[in-house]
């Protein structure tokens, strides 16, 4: 997938959230399905994850290449990232349940910067996927805690599949 249709589908994913999120009552944002999180945590968890990313990729290229490495191996496509991940995330329910057990239920006070910030969040990230360079994002290598090093690239896709993934557990939910 070239870094314009990598863009895109973050647009499109996103904003298929977005227009969810603007349909639901204020009880949705503060109140989920029994051991469910409610539709704020979710929003809360997207752009917890999509900061970190954007963190990530301020620092040089010669940084991160120093400290993550490169990638030895093919580069998977937005599917492959997809299904990689449904299967790293049902081998580990668990381990899942545990790193996202202490998230905040945020208040409706908070409803709004919340939206604002994963629409900037996600617009910064589709600007820094069109400037990297195609050799940086092929073959440098970034963590993600239940995935292990995933080439830029790959993690970008994965944040959109993310979004979507996130989406669809909430319309199958409320």
């Amino acid at each position: 997938m070239n870094k314009e249709s990598i863009a895109e589908i973050l647009e499109i994913k996103h904003q298929e959230l977005f227009n969810w999120l603007e349909k639901q009552p204020d009880e949705t944002w503060l109140e989920g399905p029994d051991e469910k999180w409610t539709a704020g945590q979710h929003i809360l968890h997207l752009v917890k994850s999509i900061r970190l990313l954007n963190n990530a990729l301020s620092f040089p290229a010669f940084l991160i290449k120093y400290k993550y490495g490169t990638i030895n191996r093919e580069l998977r496509d937005y599917d492959a990232v997809a299904k990689r991940y449904n299967d790293k995330l049902n081998a580990n329910l668990e381990r899942a349940k545990q790193f996202n057990k202490s998230l905040k239920i945020p208040t409706l006070a908070q409803k709004n910067n919340l939206f604002t910030t994963l629409k900037i969040q996600n617009k910064k990230l589709q600007y820094k996927t069109r400037k990297l360079k195609d050799k940086n994002l092929d073959t440098l290598l970034l963590p993600h805690p239940l995935m292990g090093k995933m080439a830029i690239r790959e993690i970008i896709m994965w944040t959109a599949y993310h979004t979507e993934h996130h989406t669809k557990i909430l319309e199958n939910n409320y």
